[in-house]
């Protein structure tokens, strides 16, 4: 990765990305671009000066001189925060998405994040799922999800307390299919009741994608709001719709320790908090959800553990 110089005229760099330029190998003349996308990952908007001596006509001028970075292929690094065109003016908030570590649909408490390590952890086979199946953040990726406490949570909506949580999100921003990506080396999307998510491609990376929308209620669930007057909620924010989906863990984690070895670490100090000092295989990665309708996305830190 590099920098390009933006403190004088405006550069625009732009590259096709490693499955543009397959297609475009094809030399066939089908090859056209219907696609393409904007980020803003090297921006921090806190170098907005509203005090700046000069006036108005500077506050951002520390923004509009930050070096941006050089465009590349790898998909997987680039456009993590993708800008998105609302032609709306009205508009005081936009939606997010936000791990719901607290509670899910019908208001049973859900497995929070491992609070020591930061991340939800995939047992990868039926010992190291007996040794873990208790302690919070720990999905089941052999035997699978067997109640609402095995999946992972994340809600969508307006997130401040300035609306009423009974407010119906604008359609415009609600999400009505979600893009789910992870390492396929490593393992699968599942509902909750285990059944695996349809695939939808696998890039040159070796990133699984998965399009999961409303019309699947086993996946995108709608999340019901509190009565009014009560304090407690199902979801975290004032959104009415919730992806929950599993991980399954893959047949090479699950049957070997190969992977473990090549891209891992070995833990000799447990891998949870109260878990004892048994030594396990960890392979950390991000499992990324993207919003398809607003392009939010947010990256949630898994472990992948198979005990030694």
């Amino acid at each position: 990765m590099g920098f390009l110089d933006n403190s004088g005229d405006i550069i625009l760099d732009a590259v096709l990305t490693d499955t543009g330029r397959a297609r475009l190998a094809r030399a066939d003349g089908s090859f056209q671009i219907t696609k393409f996308a904007f980020g803003d990952d090297e921006v921090n908007y806190g170098s907005y000066n509203k005090n700046h001596p000069s006036g108005s006509a500077y506050y951002d001028l520390d923004i509009l001189q930050t070096p941006v970075f050089e465009a590349f292929t790898n998909n997987s690094s680039i456009l993590k925060f993708k800008l998105q065109s609302i032609t709306r003016t009205n508009l005081l908030y936009l939606p997010i998405l936000r791990l719901n570590n607290d509670q899910v649909a019908g208001g049973t408490p859900s497995y929070t994040q491992d609070s020591t390590q930061g991340s939800f952890v995939v047992a990868c086979d039926t010992t190291t799922e007996s040794s873990l199946g208790g302690y919070l953040g720990v999905l089941k990726g052999v035997t699978g999800p067997t109640s609402r406490t095995d999946f992972i949570t994340v809600d969508q909506g307006l997130d401040t307390q300035e609306i009423s949580r009974t407010y119906t999100i604008d359609s415009d921003l609600k999400e009505t299919q979600y893009l789910i990506e992870i390492d396929n080396r490593f393992g699968s999307v599942v509902n909750t009741a285990g059944t695996l998510a349809t695939l939808s491609f696998i890039d040159d990376d070796n990133v699984a994608s998965y399009f999961l929308s409303t019309a699947d209620t086993s996946f995108v669930t709608t999340i019901p709001l509190p009565s009014s007057g009560t304090t407690t909620a199902n979801s975290i924010i004032a959104g009415p719709t919730g992806l929950q989906f599993s991980i399954k863990s893959s047949l090479d984690l699950t049957s070997s320790t190969f992977l473990f070895t090549q891209l891992g670490i070995t833990s000799g100090a447990g891998v949870l908090a109260g878990a004892g000092s048994d030594s396990y295989y960890v392979i950390s990665t991000n499992v990324k959800i993207t919003g398809v309708t607003t392009g939010y996305s947010i990256n949630i830190p898994v472990r992948f553990v198979k005990k030694v």
